[in-house]
């Protein structure tokens, strides 16, 4: 099969975000340090992507589409070689619209909800799909005209 495990499916920005995204803020994702690296005073280095090599950065985004309240706030990574910069919020307010270049979506499953059984006890799995969106970059949206009343 030419789907395999950890595969970044391309996604249009329209579709995962059918109603546009917001941004938050930008921070760069950290390797996990052990006790041990960091009782030693090693510094903290920053992930970098497996396929391009490039540094990775964490972009927390407003899903103005999401009917929960607990999913409208979603991660995107970025791999650029510097930190990506958010556009310009709208004048007056702190809302930074933005369209996310090149996404891709990595379905996984996040089984933390599954719990091993007990002896005599039925098998209860509450594992869900989850997904890991992934950009090359961003850009400021670009708001569409108002239809005009016939």
């Amino acid at each position: 099969m030419a789907i395999t495990g950890g595969s970044r499916l391309p996604a249009g920005h329209d579709f995962v975000f059918p109603r546009g995204a917001l941004v938050m803020g930008v921070e760069p994702v950290l390797k996990f340090q052990s006790a041990d690296e960091r009782a030693k005073g090693l510094p903290v280095e920053q992930e970098k992507d497996k396929e391009t090599g490039l540094l990775v950065w964490s972009v927390l985004v407003i899903d103005q589409a999401a009917e929960r309240k607990t999913d409208a706030v979603v991660t995107v990574k970025i791999s650029a070689p510097h930190q990506p910069v958010p556009p310009d919020a709208i004048p007056g307010t702190d809302v930074r619209p933005v369209v996310f270049e090149g996404l891709t979506v990595t379905p996984w499953i996040d089984d933390k909800g599954c719990r091993a059984t007990h002896a005599g006890e039925r098998h209860r799995c509450r594992a869900k799909l989850g997904y890991s969106l992934r950009a090359s970059g961003m850009k400021p949206a670009v708001s569409k005209p108002a239809a005009k009343a016939a």
